[in-house]
């Protein structure tokens, strides 16, 4: 493959920002709980939580800006340049507002530590207001003022990500809006996009992103990046995992297991996403705990997940890529002294600058004398 073109390829983590907390929101949101397990209860020193595995930092909150710089500088480290953030519009029914002020922030920090963004629309929200009775237009009109907003506050941003000069929108689900909607909420919205539609690409799609299934298996993703060799943009997947916690939280079934197979399931996605030469590859998920397929460290499988993006990122994007597996563990003592309270936070600031700039060793030294 040609080295110029592959230096512009770009790894996206997929970030859910619906975490809600009880010392930050007074509450534990439903991502937590899924209305069956009890955060305040605590088995062998872990909280009860809706999810087969335990992250690093104990379940946080999305508003929470010491887990959220965490959370961009272990990306930052990683070797990911930018997130897609899963998006449930403006409208405030069920916890949609709080989504939506949450992804605020991780944009505002996004721009802040040098990463790029893109948003993912979920667009079974609309299905949602409408039961509801929240719709006051047609859902192909609400769907383009929902553009409109996105077109005047976020696309303008000089990290947005782009195709073709397009800003990038992706849209989750399938089955919720037609093509029709989707034809005219774009049109109707006044605003060109690169739309990016979910599996298979949509009539007025640019192209389209793929995402697990555990009923198909792991064969299916390499039918997309063969099916999407002759579209004008394509963006593979690479994830982990699958093993959701929905049965046991009586949700409903579960959508089926897909092995980790000890790193192997991500290592072999992630080369083949990489090796199609998709200017984007998005990681599914950063943090679905629900759904087992997330790449946070966790206390099951610390940093793994993230070494296999530094290595591939060396050996096939990037061989000047400088950051070592050692360095993925500066933001998480960085959150550890922001959460012991003791040290003025401008000298905590000047860390964070440091480590999203690249410069660990410094970082380093300064958290060692601080520690």
């Amino acid at each position: 493959p040609n080295k110029s073109k592959k230096i512009k390829q770009q790894i996206l983590a997929h970030v859910m920002p619906w975490y809600a907390s009880k010392p930050i929101s007074g509450v534990w949101g439903w991502h937590w709980t899924m209305n069956h397990f009890n955060p305040e209860k605590f088995t062998n020193g872990r909280r009860e939580i809706a999810s087969k595995f335990y992250p690093l930092t104990g379940p946080y909150d999305s508003f929470d800006k010491n887990i959220v710089e965490y959370q961009l500088l272990t990306m930052k480290l990683a070797g990911i340049d930018g997130i897609i953030i899963d998006w449930y519009g403006l409208t405030d029914l069920y916890d949609y507002s709080v989504i939506h002020r949450n992804a605020t922030l991780l944009v505002d920090m996004a721009e802040k530590f040098g990463l790029s963004f893109a948003i993912c629309y979920e667009d079974r929200t609309v299905i949602e207001l409408e039961k509801n009775g929240r719709l006051n237009t047609n859902r192909a009109l609400h769907v383009a003022n929902e553009i409109r907003w996105l077109s005047k506050n976020w696309f303008s941003k000089k990290n947005y990500l782009h195709f073709d000069d397009k800003p990038i929108l992706l849209s989750f689900g399938v089955d919720n809006m037609s093509d029709e909607e989707w034809k005219q909420a774009i049109k109707s919205s006044d605003t060109s996009v690169a739309y990016v539609s979910q599996a298979v690409p949509r009539k007025v799609a640019t192209g389209a992103f793929d995402w697990p299934v555990p009923s198909q298996g792991l064969g299916i993703h390499k039918k997309f990046i063969k099916k999407s060799d002759n579209w004008k943009l394509s963006i593979p997947v690479a994830f982990p995992r699958f093993d959701d916690i929905y049965e046991q939280a009586k949700v409903h079934g579960s959508y089926g297991h897909i092995p980790d197979d000890n790193g192997k399931t991500f290592r072999n996605l992630l080369t083949d996403a990489i090796e199609s030469d998709s200017p984007f590859i998005q990681i599914a998920t950063w943090n679905d705990w629900g759904e087992g397929t997330s790449i946070e460290p966790s206390l099951e499988f610390g940093n793994r997940d993230l070494r296999a993006i530094q290595d591939l990122r060396r050996d096939l994007i990037d061989s000047d890529f400088p950051h070592k597996a050692r360095s993925l563990d500066l933001p998480f003592k960085l959150l550890e002294l922001r959460r012991k309270a003791r040290i003025s936070s401008s000298k905590l600031d000047s860390i964070s600058k440091l480590i999203a700039e690249g410069d660990t060793e410094k970082a380093s030294k300064k958290i060692s004398n601080l520690s």
